[in-house]
């Protein structure tokens, strides 16, 4: 109780508006920032340093004001790229014109709310969270009620807690509700005033969150089959669109949780500053809860399937995840890894359908997919460089590294296509499999072309972040796929 005197006292010092006008507050998380600031914060230091973040977690034995104070210390958002309420900042900016007190009545830490608000240059004080006070729901109630006693105040809220503090205001205000808020203050006979709306659709921004539009990268499952001339066995068929399936949902929850580590430096970004989490259209929440729907579904398909696929499943699923922490912040061996990544996936479609696996097609599939890991990286480097920026990814790489890099992908490439022209020459599997297998020498100048036309247009700067996701969408290397499966069925 003294803390909250305390907290009330101070504030009534830095307001200096005699105006009998009802104060404007407004709460920041979900609310003006349309994030939550304390997460966001929580999941940067953990991606910086795991152990760090541990360590912070500790503090929350000594209260949540102490937590948010300790996290403060070590992370301190960018207020420049939080995803605010465009809506809600035009309307504190009117009303900031014409004279009123405009308060920001947060529950996050002090420091983090006084950098907003020093950013946005529109509030008469902070009113937030410090020492050993968490201002939140009925703590925010008291406090503001007895700092604006004389005159009362409005308030603009978003979620449940915030149902405390609105019973009090003159006005009661919401930005993005919660669900359940809007009938729980009804139920309280509290009118609301306005609803400051500012989100895209839920369905939409859910679909962008777990990257549908990747999962043709997931039909590498289907090659083996393929390979094995086996894809018209129905039992074969059906098991490995079990895999399928399975693979997809972890891989969306692999992206999710990447997406969630990397939420401060994709605001940084031009591109992926759109993304739900960093753009604020999904809460690191709901991103959680996700996740875990996800798992749950692909580990009830995996049970159905052989054990190998489900060892081959989890390996990929911790590798992707030791990834977005650590692996591909050191350079080269993130490349390597999503290398093995990609190959991983016909592993585990070979293992569901118990086929053999190829170690040619092991041996092709890394040196091919390394080359396209490398060109991602290149032309992530070229356009920085382009726009004459710093990585500030945590990548490992720098500019000058460009061409060194375009060396190691062109090789790597090329070395794809030794290793299939190898498989073609005196290999008694092709020979067992392939009627006609001189035919498949003409699949050489296919991929010859195909390589360098993709390290042609990276450095030309015509290439998209992601090659495989260009190659899905690229007329070209849908041509050139077609003429590929010509040459294989007519070997057969």
């Amino acid at each position: 109780m003294n803390a909250i005197k305390d907290l009330t006292v101070r504030v009534q010092n830095e307001s200096l508006n005699s105006s009998q006008t009802p104060a404007l507050c407004v709460d920041l998380d979900g609310t003006l920032v349309k994030s939550d600031t304390l997460v966001d914060a929580l999941l940067t230091l953990f991606r910086r340093s795991p152990i760090c973040a541990l360590r912070c977690l500790f503090f929350l034995t000594r209260g949540k004001a102490s937590f948010k104070a300790e996290l403060a210390r070590h992370v301190v958002l960018n207020p420049a790229t939080l995803p605010y309420n465009k809506s809600l900042l035009d309307y504190l900016r009117a009303e900031r014109a014409a004279g009123r007190d405009v308060y920001l009545a947060t529950a996050a830490n002090e420091a983090q709310a006084e950098i907003i608000a020093k950013y946005l240059g529109i509030f008469t004080a902070v009113i937030a969270s410090q020492g050993n006070t968490n201002l939140r729901g009925e703590t925010k109630g008291k406090v503001l009620a007895a700092q604006f006693s004389q005159r009362g105040f409005d308030y603009i809220g978003d979620a449940l807690p915030d149902v405390e503090v609105l019973s009090q205001a003159n006005k009661a205000m919401l930005a993005n509700p919660e669900l359940g808020i809007s009938e729980r203050l009804r139920r309280q006979n509290v009118k609301i005033e306005r609803i400051f709306e500012d989100r895209a659709s839920r369905f939409g921004t859910l679909l962008q969150a777990t990257r549908v539009k990747q999962w043709p990268k997931n039909l590498l499952i289907f090659l083996p089959l393929m390979a094995a001339h086996m894809f018209f066995r129905l039992h074969e068929l059906l098991t490995t669109c079990l895999a399928f399936a399975s693979w997809s949902f972890v891989a969306s929850a692999t992206y999710i949780l990447n997406d969630m580590f990397d939420v401060d430096s994709d605001r940084n970004h031009p591109v992926k500053s759109s993304r739900p989490f960093a753009a604020g259209e999904l809460s690191l929440q709901s991103g959680f809860v996700v996740v875990c729907v996800l798992l749950m579904l692909a580990a009830m398909i995996a049970l159905k399937l052989p054990s190998r696929f489900g060892f081959w499943l989890m390996t990929y699923f911790l590798t992707t995840l030791a990834y977005s922490i650590v692996l591909k912040k050191v350079a080269l061996v993130d490349v390597i890894v999503l290398a093995g990544l990609y190959t991983v996936r016909m592993v585990a479609g070979a293992s569901a359908s118990d086929i053999f696996f190829s170690g040619w097609l092991g041996g092709f599939s890394i040196f091919f997919f390394l080359s396209l890991a490398i060109v991602k990286r290149y032309t992530e480097l070229d356009n920085l460089r382009r726009q004459q920026r710093i990585p500030e990814s945590g990548r490992g790489y720098r500019v000058e590294d460009i061409e060194q890099l375009r060396s190691f992908g062109t090789a790597s490439g090329y070395a794809a296509v030794v290793v299939f022209a190898l498989y073609i020459y005196n290999n008694n599997e092709v020979l067992r499999m392939y009627m006609h297998f001189q035919r498949l020498w003409l699949l050489i100048p296919v991929l010859i072309y195909w390589i360098n036309r993709i390290w042609l247009l990276a450095h030309r700067g015509e290439l998209d972040e992601d090659p495989v996701v260009f190659a899905l969408t690229d007329y070209w290397s849908a041509l050139l796929g077609v003429v590929a499966l010509l040459i294989v069925l007519s070997a057969i």
